[in-house]
């Protein structure tokens, strides 16, 4: 349901009409009864001027500011004084609306003062439906308007006649003003609420598109979530064949068909068997020979390798010197060495030393 509110003219008054669907409902003095439905406020006939011109269609901005133009050519009043409004009737000449400026921030002053925000702002003569030739009359609001194919105004005998020509305009009966009011208010020919007298709209939510937003981001989510999923699972089975190359590797330097269990202590297991405890024998027994060569005159007579690690040396000597430079040869080789009691027995000394890991 709409209410086409007509704003006072002569008469200091407000009148409306009510439209629901397709029908006029209701009409009547003053002020409607206050609802939540939308409004369409009418201003007198006489107080905007309307004119015809075709104008670019490219956009509103383009529209108005041709229209201007015009408008400055055939009005008395500054271009800042007034507000020029474009409309369209899907034909190439559009409807171009000047009323000053003052007028329209009047009008809505006043209706703000009685509560209301119009949707929409009308020409009167626009509520007339435009004819295919010559001229048509109806009262609206208590008040006669002719419509043209390119004029609409009040209706006044001298005015009418000059317009038109002395031709008689045809007068519409009611049920066509009825279908007239009801087209206006489904689709007006041109709203005054233009540029800085546009209706502001309020910020609403629109939770069809949050919730399509929200739908977008779960996706997304879900998206992520399986990316690292698979990542992660790329990496578990990676890791999987690691370990599996890692016991096939420890297989083979374990005794044949021994079980793999732990690679790494196995191994370790293994190797110490095969070396011996601590450093081993290799490594110790070629770190004490390299000492001998070293130290001329000395020579190691008998080897003793102990579970604990330790190498058992019997050494022999040919001056009583030399044991001491052998022991110290070796322990630069960083190892720790612990002599025994040496003797000379026929011109060579004997005795024995206890090397051990560092």
């Amino acid at each position: 349901m709409t209410t086409l509110l007509f704003l006072p003219g002569h008469d200091a008054r407000y009148r409306w009409v009510r439209v629901d669907g397709d029908t006029v409902q209701s009409e009547g003095d003053g002020l409607p009864p206050p609802d939540d439905q939308p409004v369409v406020a009418v201003p007198p006939a006489d107080a905007v001027t309307l004119h015809w011109a075709t104008l670019p269609a490219r956009s509103p901005a383009q529209a108005v500011a041709a229209a201007r133009i015009l408008v400055a050519e055939a009005s008395a009043a500054p271009g800042g004084e007034l507000h020029v409004a474009v409309g369209d009737e899907g034909d190439e000449e559009r409807p171009i609306a000047v009323v000053g400026a003052e007028a329209m921030r009047g009008w809505l002053a006043t209706l703000a003062a009685v509560g209301v925000d119009p949707d929409a702002i009308v020409p009167e003569p626009l509520l007339l439906p435009r004819p295919a030739e010559g001229y048509v009359r109806a009262e609206l609001a208590g008040a006669g308007v002719v419509r043209g194919t390119t004029s609409g105004f009040a209706d006044e005998a001298r005015l009418t006649e000059l317009v038109t020509g002395g031709a008689a305009p045809r007068t519409l009966a009611r049920d066509e003003v009825d279908r007239a009011l009801v087209a206006a208010v489904a689709a007006p020919a041109l709203d005054l609420r233009q540029g800085p007298f546009a209706r502001r709209r309020r910020a609403g939510l629109d939770w069809a598109l949050i919730r399509r937003l929200a739908v977008l981001a779960l996706l997304v989510l879900g998206v992520t979530l399986a990316i690292n999923l698979v990542r992660i699972a790329r990496y578990a089975l990676a890791a999987d064949g690691l370990e599996r190359r890692a016991a096939e590797l420890a297989a083979t330097g374990l005794p044949h068909g021994e079980t793999v269990t732990d690679a790494d202590r196995q191994l370790v297991e293994r190797l110490g068997a095969v070396r011996g405890p601590g450093l081993g024998f290799t490594g110790m027994a070629a770190a004490v020979f390299a000492a001998v060569q070293a130290t001329p005159g000395t020579e190691v007579t008998a080897l003793d390798f102990t579970p604990t690690g330790d190498l058992r040396l019997s050494v022999a000597a040919a001056r009583e010197s030399l044991p001491t430079d052998l022991k110290r040869a070796i322990e630069r080789a960083g190892f720790t060495v612990t002599a025994g009691v040496f003797t000379a027995v026929g011109g060579r000394v004997t005795g024995e030393m206890t090397v051990k890991a560092p």
